[in-house]
């Protein structure tokens, strides 16, 4: 053997038990951090929690007041021209009436009720006192009441829309005073104030049914005691189209309120102070938007089947229903059940407005095909997803929030309708409730008496 050979087979068993030396220092490192894989997660701080849930509860919150901004220009872009600063008035008088309302009477009534039980407690809610740091609820009680506060908005403002270009202003907004005061908590308390239907097992997520069945209740008994806008039907009881006024304005509104819906199903978690909960807020977010992409595409391809084209007002209110029927349940879907659920959504709306046509219905807007059907079908679809959940549960929550809503609101808005009318006359509504209710004097030119 040659020194060189001879140097080199040397090199060769220092090498080895060199290796062999670090892979036992190193066997324990291994066994370390295995341990430490194994060991369970440090708790999380109370004030971390408190922090991150309250974080949650007022990112949503705002969030969810956008979408007022949304429903807003979804009815402006909706309705005729002569009649947009009135839509837009009432949007922002609902919110401000609801937000009062919702602190005067209405978070109480919702939330300070016995297990199990039908009504809350009537009065003021008192929020945690300045610098309070009460950690027991894990979270600030002004955050979120300003996070459930905006849910009860949204519900007025799916009457808005359905009721818009023949309705009085003060009398809708008197029934907006009574809807998120009274109606509105008292129904919530139910589910959300671990009432009764919780106590039964009833599942609703975000609100397909406590918070979009619930105003679309109020809005169908509106626009049956209101009738429909003159000239929306002919004499053979065909429907008459009425075009709205800005496309655009009513597309900005849409996508509006699916950024908000964000908000509206992610924050329903109710907690961002664990890597679950953020985990599954993630989630929530993924299958919302998979939902309306759902609605979207299913209505379109339905409308091009049925009609040979696609209208754009549908499209817009088929996102909306893909929204509407994934709120009940968004997190535990996976990403195809909730593109089908938010599908069905599209399909319901194809198919509700010539039905609404033919029952002679005037929904300017498309309101009740999209908060109240869809939000039917949503909360019914719950236990395809969630085990726990039961289809005749459902149903009987279904059912109930449906009777006491309809004819909790027909009562009021035949009360209201009794005392100091609710509609405007012809003349008025030809005019434009612009000009005839809130003195807008948009088309001083315009003096006939067409639409």
């Amino acid at each position: 053997m040659t020194f060189r050979k001879t140097l080199t087979l040397a090199g060769v068993f220092v090498g080895l038990a060199a290796t062999a030396a670090f892979a036992q220092d190193a066997a324990p490192d291994v066994a370390v951090v295995a341990a430490e894989a194994a060991a369970p997660a440090p708790a999380v701080q109370p004030d971390v929690t408190y922090i991150f849930n309250t974080l949650l509860f007022l990112i949503g919150g705002f969030l969810v007041m956008f979408m007022a901004a949304g429903f807003a220009m979804l009815e402006a872009g909706l309705v005729r021209s002569k009649n947009v600063s009135m839509q837009c008035l009432k949007n922002v008088a609902l919110y401000a009436i609801a937000g009062i309302m919702y602190w005067v009477v209405g978070y109480n009534l919702m939330y300070t009720g016995v297990d199990g039980g039908y009504i809350g407690s009537f009065g003021p809610y008192a929020f945690d006192p300045v610098g309070g740091d009460n950690l027991a609820t894990g979270y600030s009680t002004a955050s979120d009441w300003f996070f459930q506060m905006v849910f009860v908005a949204a519900t007025a403002s799916i009457v808005s829309g359905t009721l818009a270009e023949r309705i009085r202003l003060w009398p809708f907004l008197l029934f907006t005073a009574i809807l998120t005061g009274i109606i509105y908590p008292i129904s919530g308390s139910w589910q959300w104030g671990a009432g009764w239907l919780s106590e039964m097992g009833f599942s609703d997520f975000a609100g397909s049914t406590i918070v979009h069945s619930v105003g679309g209740w109020a809005a169908l008994a509106g626009a049956i005691l209101l009738g429909a806008r003159k000239g929306r039907f002919g004499a053979d009881g065909r429907g008459i189209a009425m075009p709205g006024s800005s496309i655009p304005l009513a597309t900005l509104g849409t996508f509006i309120l699916w950024l908000g819906w964000f908000g509206f199903n992610g924050a329903s978690q109710l907690a961002m102070g664990t890597i679950t909960d953020v985990t599954d807020v993630s989630r929530i977010f993924a299958n919302t938007n998979f939902a309306a992409a759902g609605g979207v595409v299913a209505s379109m391809i339905l409308l091009q089947v049925i009609y040979k084209r696609v209208d754009v007002t549908m499209v817009l209110n088929g996102a909306l229903a893909g929204l509407v029927s994934i709120t009940a349940e968004p997190l535990a879907p996976s990403p195809l059940a909730a593109i089908l659920i938010g599908a069905v959504g599209g399909v319901i709306v194809v198919v509700a407005v010539p039905l609404l046509d033919k029952l002679k219905i005037d929904d300017v807007v498309g309101a009740i095909p999209v908060h109240l059907f869809a939000g039917i079908w949503g909360t019914l679809a719950v236990p395809l997803t969630n085990a726990d959940a039961s289809f005749v549960t459902q149903l009987i929550g279904v059912v109930s929030y449906g009777v006491f809503a309809f004819f909790g609101s027909l009562i009021v808005w035949g009360i209201i309708k009794a005392v100091i009318g609710i509609r405007v006359s012809e003349e008025e509504e030809a005019l434009g409730l612009d000009r005839t209710e809130i003195g807008v004097e948009a088309y001083p030119e315009f003096t006939g008496a067409r639409g």
